[in-house]
């Protein structure tokens, strides 16, 4: 008893079932070409992931319908190949020589169990690698599988790769069965998937893994081990990676796929000669090309020198476009034109977000005009505590980095510094990016820690007070400062409005704003 299968680790796109029915199909022509005669994709590989409202229509379930048929009609000469293909709703359909021979509704015990012969092998079919796994791993071994097939799509977050692959591996063991699971890969708005498809032993052993952040064809090889044995599963074991590389291809990964999926071509973003816009300039080059990036540097009358200096060099190491647009009469014409409303009060933050709203409409234009898409640059500190300009730097179409805290701001442009994963370019940002303290440049001598606690312990509480629920007394207990926990706690609270006005961007934490957290936008700031 032999069988060798392809685990399709492929890209989908939501809504276009009859491009990613052409890709099934040229994915399952190469796989039986190979030898294979059991072919598996992912949990919703033919609708694509996370569809939302498009669910609820008609036409989008029988543009699946349409798929499925045209799948199967163009795969009917590949005599034996079983191909397994994922649908709305945690359903799959199993496809064997021009028809569905299988089909599976989701996790429920009513749905039953899908069971299937590919070539020599009966496979049960778990077309989701989450709820009812293990109750219907038991359906499926009572009927008589000898090999588990499960699809899967659950979003990345750090860490996510091996959780995910000692909880696979774990079911597998629990279960006494070999399992082969389809992971899904690629971006779909704010959700990045890593792939790092699998092949678990029945003993709960890694058998083999797919690559990370990357499409392929993933073989394993199933053999029964002699007499009255199970199936002995073989593949080949990409590496395991480390921590800033999988955070550094999923944001690559979420801008790119955000680009392509929506029709931009090229991206544009201001570069202020700080950490932040540096980090997203490197990540935008690597994702789409420096033929396709853009910069702009905007001076006000607290831009440092350094700061020029610093975002050229950066520009002329990618090799990138650069302009330099400064917005000093701008500023003066509308404090001037403000003027007279303005009562004869003081300067204030009120001056200084009008700099950064001058410069959001400057941008906002360039890309207009040139169909660049917009990057903002802020990083998930400043958006979890407002630091951050309304209509001002928070103009944009996608913000990659706005779900990575500051501390790893600094980590990923180290470590980008010492990788050239894409061939970006080497070493891309200038040591003084780095190692400057980080400031905003709206008023004299500004630094972002005059406002907020320091970056490591501000970080540390949004972690803690956002990833885990954890509240007041919990942190203070744990020994940060009453003092900061509380300022940090109203700050997130008060900055609600802002986020939801804000662009979307990848999300690479268990919880990221948006879906995944918000708070009243008004009422008590409460605990």
């Amino acid at each position: 008893m032999a069988l060798k299968i392809a685990v399709a680790q492929l890209n989908f796109t939501t809504g276009d079932s009859a491009g990613n029915a052409r890709r099934i199909i040229d994915a399952a022509r190469t796989a039986h070409a190979a030898g294979a005669r059991l072919l598996l994709t992912p949990a919703q590989s033919v609708c694509g992931y996370l569809a939302g409202a498009a669910l609820r229509r008609p036409s989008f379930d029988a543009a699946c319908d349409a798929a499925v048929h045209a799948i199967a009609r163009e795969t009917a000469a590949l005599a034996g190949l079983a191909i397994v293909v994922g649908l709305p709703a945690g359903r799959a359909s199993v496809i064997r020589d021009g028809r569905v021979i299988g089909e599976q509704r989701g996790a429920a015990p009513e749905s039953g169990a899908c069971v299937f012969q590919a070539g020599d092998v009966r496979v049960g079919l778990l077309p989701c690698a989450d709820d009812g796994f293990e109750a219907g791993a038991q359906r499926a071994q009572a009927a008589g599988a000898k090999l588990l097939a499960a699809l899967d799509a659950a979003p990345f977050h750090t860490g996510h790769g091996d959780e995910r692959e000692a909880l696979l591996a774990g079911r597998a063991r629990a279960a006494g069965l070999p399992l082969v699971c389809a992971r899904l890969v690629g971006a779909q708005g704010e959700a990045v998937f890593e792939g790092r498809s699998l092949a678990a032993s029945a003993d709960g052993q890694l058998a083999g893994r797919a690559r990370s952040f990357a499409e392929q064809l993933f073989y394993v090889d199933a053999a029964r081990a002699g007499t009255g044995a199970g199936l002995r599963l073989a593949a080949d074991t990409a590496p395991a990676r480390e921590r800033e590389a999988d955070l550094w291809d999923a944001l690559v990964t979420g801008l790119r796929d955000y680009a392509r999926k929506n029709g931009f071509k090229s991206a544009l973003l201001g570069l202020s000669g700080g950490i932040d816009s540096a980090l997203v300039l490197a990540l935008a080059v690597d994702a789409l090309g420096p033929s396709q990036v853009s910069t702009v540097m905007m001076p006000s009358p607290y831009t440092a020198d350094i700061s020029l200096q610093d975002a050229r060099e950066m520009a002329r190491r990618l090799g990138v476009r650069h302009d330099e647009l400064a917005i000093l009469p701008e500023f003066e014409r509308f404090k001037q034109s403000l003027k007279p409303l303005f009562g004869g009060k003081p300067e204030d933050t009120t001056e200084e977000n009008l700099q950064a709203r001058i410069r959001g409409v400057m941008l906002m234009a360039l890309s207009n005009k040139h169909g660049h898409l917009l990057l903002t640059t802020g990083n998930k500190s400043e958006c979890a505590t407002g630091y951050c300009t309304l209509y001002g730097d928070t103009c944009g179409g996608f913000a990659p980095i706005n779900d990575v805290l500051k501390t790893d701001v600094f980590r990923l442009a180290r470590w980008r510094n010492a990788h050239d994963p894409h061939g970006g370019g080497a070493d891309p940002i200038p040591e003084r990016i780095i190692t400057r303290p980080p400031s905003a440049e709206l008023r004299p001598d500004q630094k972002d820690q005059d406002s907020l606690p320091p970056y490591e312990v501000l970080d540390a509480i949004i972690d803690r007070y956002l990833d885990v629920d954890a509240d007041i007394a919990d942190l203070v207990a744990e020994g940060f400062d009453r003092g900061d926990v509380e300022r940090v706690a109203r700050l997130m609270k008060a900055s609600e409005y802002k986020r939801q006005q804000a662009a979307p961007g990848t999300r690479v934490s268990r919880r990221g704003f948006g879906d995944g957290w918000r708070c009243p936008l008004s009422g008590p700031p409460g605990n």
